[in-house]
């Protein structure tokens, strides 16, 4: 029998409830504004909206350890034009749109902030581990002065696998350069573990002690992992 309802297109229910009633498929239809022709028994929103089962199948297609729109945002444009109904124009769409959302995250960063809690350091330095080089692990170093306030921040290396590679001899001489008091060096790991390894805690427990002995102190070692971090601190190693 011929089902005679109708559901809430995205678009409208944008328009009635706001975005924050949207699923992230639903979203993502409205950007996607077309897809493929459903075939005759597909489900009923399909057939109304070919976007919404485009934009479910794109959410479908990352797996591991980055799932939905996490996963998604680290496909290529030929990983997306892989899907039927994809194409060039819609990939680049995509992709832009990923890019807009980290660079609105990084200027949402105030100038000179505190670090009072790993959490506030790891929201801080998040969207610095995105962009072209979100599938490599990067390290980042943040010099704070006395009150625990950011001074300079910096990319230390980039495509690193092992941390152990990081020079301690260049974590001070960018500190004592910009005469910061205390440090806070950040990692990711690309596979969305923050499991620290043998290396994390090894660097971690040389950078404390000489970082006591110049008395510019290493306040945590933070990994990040998909959602979640780290904190050498919180686990009591530091």
């Amino acid at each position: 029998m011929e089902e005679r309802t109708t559901i809430e297109l995205p678009y409208e229910k944008f328009l009635q409830k706001g975005a924050e009633a949207l699923s992230d498929a639903e979203l993502l239809a409205i950007l996607l504004r077309t897809g493929p022709p459903p075939a005759p028994d597909a489900p009923l929103r399909h057939r109304q909206c070919p976007a919404l089962a485009l934009a479910e199948a794109l959410l479908a297609l990352p797996s591991g350890a980055y799932p939905g729109l996490a996963g998604l945002s680290r496909l290529s444009a030929a990983d997306l034009m892989a899907v039927k109904g994809i194409g060039e124009v819609k990939a680049v769409r995509i992709l832009c749109i990923f890019e807009l959302g980290r660079r609105i995250a990084l200027e949402r960063r105030t100038d000179m902030p505190a670090f009072p809690s790993p959490s506030a350091a790891a929201a801080y330095c998040r969207p610095l581990f995105g962009g072209e080089n979100r599938d490599v692990e990067q390290a980042v170093l943040l010099l704070l002065d006395g009150k625990g306030r950011l001074i300079r921040e910096k990319v230390l290396s980039v495509g690193t696998v092992n941390l152990s590679l990081v020079s301690p001899r260049e974590i001070f001489l960018h500190a004592l350069k910009y005469r910061a008091v205390h440090f806070l060096l950040l990692h990711n790991h690309p596979s969305g573990d923050e499991t620290p390894s043998r290396e994390d805690a090894e660097i971690t427990k040389k950078l404390a002690g000489l970082g006591e002995m110049m008395q510019i102190g290493l306040l945590d070692h933070i990994i990040l992992g998909q959602d979640s971090y780290y904190s050498f601190r919180e686990a009591g190693l530091l």
